[in-house]
């Protein structure tokens, strides 16, 4: 599975691009802020057509590109507990974020919901880009927090690092921490549900690939991440 990942002009918040190889259709992962002209050189440079775009949730770190780069002519995913947050997410942050958009980007932030918005369910597997892939609702960092597991490896990632699948974990597991809950809509007891029930219960052998950060696995995060300790 060609992997193409980098972080997005502010937040540092991972943006990736998943597609079966060069020259074929992709999944665009989390589209943030200032991502448009990268995620523009990725396809131009690997001559690959965006099929859809997954959204983990619905914070505007990780949406604030979603029109653009959809552009009218594919949809984007998010589970449909996070749907609301599509419809004005800019109406939930405060001021000081908007002056940095504003600074950076030389005009005022604005917003246009995506004009074909699909609602995920937890466990539902899908195929999109030739990828398929399963959801797992995992709620706490938002309602709607989902992450996506796929039964492959990005390309170079073979057998001999003992891995066999990969999640997108969005910001509910990071290297040796996990999503805050204290923001609208955060729950720390449904994060400490979702971290017993949905990602406690994968397999070791899982890579995952956060919405900020460094990549860690299952097996790391495991028998080393202070959150998980105790569930």
């Amino acid at each position: 599975m060609l992997t193409i990942a980098f972080p997005a002009a502010a937040f540092a918040t991972n943006c990736y691009i998943l597609a079966p190889s060069a020259g074929e259709e992709c999944l665009i992962i989390d589209p943030g802020i200032g991502v448009e002209d990268r995620i523009a050189d990725v396809l131009a440079q690997h001559r690959l057509r965006p099929a859809g775009v997954l959204l983990t949730h619905g914070h505007i770190d990780h949406i604030y590109s979603v029109t653009p780069v959809c552009a009218g002519q594919m949809a984007a995913y998010i589970h449909g507990d996070d749907r609301y947050r599509l419809r004005d997410p800019l109406a939930g942050i405060g001021r000081d974020l908007l002056f940095m958009l504003e600074q950076q980007f030389g005009r005022a932030a604005t917003w246009t919901e995506p004009s074909d918005v699909v609602e995920i369910a937890d466990r539902q597997t899908l195929t999109i880009a030739g990828l398929t892939f399963e959801v797992l609702h995992a709620p706490g960092h938002t309602e709607g927090s989902a992450m996506f597991r796929f039964p492959t490896l990005p390309t170079g990632i073979g057998s001999e690092h003992d891995l066999t699948s990969t999640l997108i974990s969005g910001d509910v597991l990071f290297a040796g921490s996990i999503g805050r809950t204290d923001l609208p809509g955060g729950d720390h007891a449904a994060m400490e549900r979702s971290l017993r029930d949905v990602v406690l219960p994968l397999p070791d052998p899982t890579l995952v690939l956060t919405g900020h950060g460094p990549a860690t696995t299952i097996a790391q995060e495991r028998a080393t991440n202070p959150f998980l300790q105790n569930l």
